[in-house]
């Protein structure tokens, strides 16, 4: 029975409270900490994600009511502006991504056995990167153009559940496929990549790991054709190549074979073709995959739209990399709610009804399922009958 808890009291039930505390250790999170330690840290700030808070002072503003509630949610410490700032201007954002990390395997363990739209047994995963825009004259450390800042996120998505397995945080300067040097790679997983990851020294460096590819073609690639093998075109295919690059540098960098397959979408009618060292599956799996890339699109703009990412609290980098990371954990730590406590809506939906019910006394899944029966019912109840007798 959750008589009496708060819904913010049992989503943090879902929070692993050991593997936190030796998060904080290793970094000697709370040393010559008295009264807001890092928890009260990363609680504040998980509040200011789930309800969607503006600033600092947005987010003392709403806890300063809540004062008695907040003891049994978790909070040991009183919530002041400054002291938040203080937080995330001088506590170790390493933290927060180590802990981001520890939710990020619990999730994949839940969402292991979900489906992407493509028959495989390997994992598979997505990467790309998103920039976010800054103001120059508050954020000189992340200079990206003359009168521009910007942070990137380069991000590798696990497709099954979308959970981002991966997150690499730089300055806008930083070009995308440098972040493939900070991969570790799984050996027999599927990396999908856009072209503009296209560098055959570090494609080797994953053909060398074990680990598959799958990316497209430049336009004006070199290659010579050593086999191919025969295609259904209904299917949208047109062709199945083993292929050698050509140039100096590229035959260089990859001296290996690649499979080079040809596909029109049966939609847009456009060209594409793509690259990859896997030879045993189907020509049309490989071209599935590649279109499994899309939900890194939709992972970058879901959070944009539906967590605190793109205004900061902060202005070091400390203070931004701190948000980011816990901005991913209560990402995740939705994801692993729903999975959990079997709820039938989507993430957006649970964010959406958590920011008006989080300090209600009731059980979170009913609070989650009731408040979606009742504005379908409620949507039922305007609209007119169809068949009027």
């Amino acid at each position: 029975m959750n008589a009496g808890r708060t819904v913010f009291s049992q989503v943090l039930d879902h929070v692993p409270l050991r593997d936190f505390r030796k998060c904080v250790r290793r970094y000697r999170g709370n040393h010559r900490v008295r009264r807001f330690s890092c928890f009260d840290q990363f609680l504040s700030m998980a509040f200011a994600q789930l309800t969607y808070r503006e600033s600092l002072r947005d987010i003392e503003t709403c806890l300063r009511p809540l004062r008695s509630r907040l003891y049994h949610i978790g909070f040991r410490g009183p919530v002041f502006k400054s002291t938040l700032a203080d937080a995330n201007e001088t506590r170790n954002w390493r933290i927060y991504a180590d802990f981001a990390q520890i939710l990020i395997q619990r999730a994949r363990a839940l969402y292991a056995l979900d489906s992407f739209g493509v028959d495989l047994n390997q994992t598979a995963y997505a990467f790309d990167s998103t920039t976010i825009d800054l103001c120059l004259s508050l954020f000189p450390w992340a200079r990206f153009r003359r009168f521009k800042a910007a942070v990137k996120l380069h991000t590798l998505i696990d497709l099954r559940g979308s959970i981002p397995c991966f997150v690499h945080v730089t300055d806008g300067k930083v070009h995308d496929v440098n972040a493939l040097d900070a991969l570790i790679l799984d050996p027999g997983a599927f990396y999908i990549m856009d072209r503009g990851y296209i560098d055959f020294s570090r494609l080797f460096t994953i053909n060398r790991g074990l680990a598959f590819f799958v990316t497209r073609a430049k336009s004006n690639m070199k290659f010579l054709r050593a086999d191919f093998r025969a295609v259904d075109k209904t299917t949208g295919l047109r062709s199945d190549q083993t292929i050698r690059l050509q140039g100096f540098y590229a035959a260089k960098n990859y001296p290996d074979p690649l499979r080079r397959i040809h596909f029109v979408d049966a939609d847009t009618q456009k060209h594409l073709v793509f690259l990859t060292n896997n030879f045993s599956l189907p020509a049309l799996t490989i071209a599935q995959l590649y279109k499994a890339r899309w939900r890194v699109e939709l992972f970058f703009k879901w959070i944009k739209q539906n967590l605190r990412i793109k205004a900061f609290y902060g202005t070091s980098e400390n203070a931004v990399k701190t948000q980011i990371w816990i901005a991913i954990s209560v990402y995740v730590l939705v994801a692993i709610l729903k999975k959990e406590r079997d709820i039938p809506l989507t993430l957006s939906e649970i964010l959406q009804i958590l920011s008006v019910t989080l300090f209600e006394k009731m059980d979170v899944r009913q609070s989650l399922v009731e408040s979606d029966t009742q504005n379908q019912n409620a949507e039922h109840g305007k609209q007119l009958s169809l068949f009027v007798s």
